[in-house]
């Protein structure tokens, strides 16, 4: 620490200049100058790990057709937000309408043959079997109606829930079946955050922890709480996938692009406000008081955390050093501490 306050003279008067700031050195009637001061503390802080991720819908669905058909309407567009039962698209569905159409026939014959039998068993012209086999074909075919009924009712395919189309996967005259996506829907407003752990890191995350989510679109920081962990590794990666329930989905989209700060340690670190540290060059300095005089400290800075910046070196807990720069300060200069 002391090298590199004997070494600073050296350097300046190399470069020609005695002051990197645009000051002078020391020098008799120098007028006092006032300036904030900060005690300089080491402070507990958690390190955390970055893994990037992406945002996703916490419910999304693939909407497929459950009867084989050729797409006679394709009533949505990505973009579009639909309701819960809203037509999606329309089949044709041709031989299903036959179907309907021969359930029916057969539900008249049964009834037919279970009127005459009523009037038959009521003689006595016929027997008590016969009478419950031509029942039983009546609710069969009755039954054949209904089913019949409800296949043709899936010539519509609608959406499962509310949300908005966010892929178009078909169009009018392709061929829907079973298995086939004709469409993606989601819910914009219930989102999460998925990434993929390493399992280092996986041992520090349970569920219900609370971590802080930077998108690349944007600057704000968001809250997201671990909602699953996948109970297996990818075969591949060797990572564990893990999803978080982000907490405020305002003005976010699925589908963007962020990084989770992932606690993995706790450290005692210095820090000190940004505009305390004066960089020149490859240098970085701070002013340091002692004896109501600054001095020059040359000082080695790590990642920025908010508003402040760590020290990795050159300062030492309880230090005082002042808080902003002033433009006009310089290395020996007389200063009064602002209450």
């Amino acid at each position: 620490m002391k090298r590199f306050l004997f070494l600073l003279p050296l350097v300046l008067t190399s470069c020609g200049d005695h002051s990197p700031v645009g000051g002078s050195s020391s020098q008799a009637g120098q007028n006092a100058a006032e300036v904030a001061t900060i005690r300089v503390q080491t402070s507990a802080h958690t390190s955390t790990e970055e893994i990037v991720g992406t945002v996703r819908s916490k419910l999304r669905s693939l909407v497929e057709a459950k009867v084989s058909g050729r797409v006679l309407q394709y009533l949505v567009s990505p973009g579009q937000i639909v309701k819960n039962g809203e037509t999606v698209a329309t089949l044709d569905v041709e031989e299903i309408k036959a179907r309907v159409d021969q359930a029916r026939a057969a539900v008249e014959q049964a009834r037919r043959d279970f009127d005459r039998q009523q009037q038959l068993i009521s003689s006595g012209a016929t027997t008590k079997q016969e009478f419950d086999a031509a029942d039983a074909r009546l609710k069969i075919a009755t039954a054949g109606v209904t089913e019949a009924e409800t296949m043709l009712g899936y010539a519509n395919v609608t959406a499962p829930f509310d949300g908005v189309v966010t892929r178009k996967l078909a169009d009018v005259g392709d061929l829907a079946m079973p298995g086939k996506p004709l469409a993606e829907v989601e819910a914009p407003t219930a989102l999460r955050f998925e990434a993929d752990f390493p399992e280092a890191v996986l041992e520090r995350v349970k569920l219900g922890d609370e971590m802080s989510i930077r998108l690349s679109s944007s600057a704000s920081i968001i809250k997201g709480k671990v909602s699953e962990i996948s109970p297996v590794a990818d075969p591949i990666s060797r990572t564990f996938l893990v999803k978080l329930d982000i907490v405020s989905a305002e003005g976010i989209r699925s589908g963007q692009f962020g990084r989770v700060a992932v606690p993995v340690a706790e450290t005692n670190i210095i820090t000190v406000p940004v505009d305390a540290v004066i960089k020149r060059g490859q240098m970085e300095i701070v002013f340091v008081i002692r004896d109501e005089r600054v001095g020059l400290r040359l000082v080695k800075t790590g990642r920025s955390i908010g508003d402040t910046i760590e020290i990795l070196s050159g300062l030492e807990d309880g230090e005082q050093i002042v808080a902003a720069y002033i433009g006009n300060l310089a290395d020996g200069q007389p200063v009064i501490v602002k209450p």
